[in-house]
């Protein structure tokens, strides 16, 4: 068994290889935004147990292959829709081919407690998506608006709370746009009442913001196995208060 599950990874890479990551003749932020034109719309938001067991549902392992089916993600929430994106254009990279094998495992929405695993990591309080791709070598994580790029991820922090008290929305930019003076950033996400869709605020309502921007998928195959079980620091935002320091500080953002 173990040989055939190194086989199934060997030839999951070469696929990726073959796709041509390294030359980055397909780029991944415009793969996201095709990626959020095919997501249902609406579905209504809703934070709940119901929601999350809704998720599972709709990025699950079904006999070692990752199965999405966003459609069945109503009620969602915001990490959940980015995330799907995010494997959605995982699975388009991979020459439109679902993931097998154990990453399948590892990337399908299991019940995970914050800061476990790769949903879990996601999921979490604070620069969860960002901590994640520092991890994993996924790509590059920033604070510059002037450096960001349609199909950046984003969490949006809405005050100065990092962690228990937090206030943040996990979203994946759009660009930014200005009307009656006022400068406003457009995102997609599961946004309150509606569910998936579009929203622009204005800037001027973000606190602060960590964009993650995907640069390497190759990386995924490469490090996931290695991945440690939990992120201490995800995982004690549930109860602790942190900081936009040590946000910045645990994503590697200078």
């Amino acid at each position: 068994m173990a040989c055939v599950i190194a086989a199934g990874v060997l030839f999951f890479w070469d696929r990726l290889q073959a796709q041509g990551f390294g030359g980055f003749r397909n780029d991944p932020n415009e793969v996201i935004l095709q990626m959020i034109q095919t997501m249902p719309q609406g579905g209504g938001y809703s934070a709940s147990n119901e929601a999350t067991a809704r998720l599972a549902e709709a990025a699950r392992n079904v006999r070692g292959t990752l199965t999405l089916d966003p459609a069945i993600a109503k009620p969602n929430y915001c990490s959940g829709a980015t995330y799907l994106v995010f494997l959605k254009t995982l699975e388009t990279l991979n020459h439109h081919s679902p993931i097998t094998g154990p990453l399948a495992d590892k990337l399908a929405i299991g019940g995970q407690p914050d800061g476990v695993g790769i949903w879990g990591r996601w999921n979490a309080n604070g620069p969860g998506t960002a901590v994640l791709f520092r991890e994993l070598q996924l790509g590059e994580n920033f604070t510059d608006w002037n450096s960001a790029r349609p199909g950046d991820f984003m969490k949006i922090f809405w005050n100065s709370n990092v962690g228990r008290r937090e206030h943040g929305h996990s979203a994946i930019y759009l660009g930014t746009i200005d009307e009656n003076r006022i400068q406003y950033v457009r995102f997609w996400s599961s946004n309150q009442p509606n569910g998936f869709g579009q929203k622009q605020v204005p800037k001027t309502k973000m606190a602060y913001v960590i964009f993650s921007r995907l640069l390497h998928p190759e990386m995924l195959q490469q490090n996931y196995a290695t991945l440690p079980r939990k992120n201490s620091y995800l995982a004690g935002l549930t109860s602790k208060e942190s900081s936009l320091v040590e946000a910045k500080a645990n994503s590697g953002v200078e």
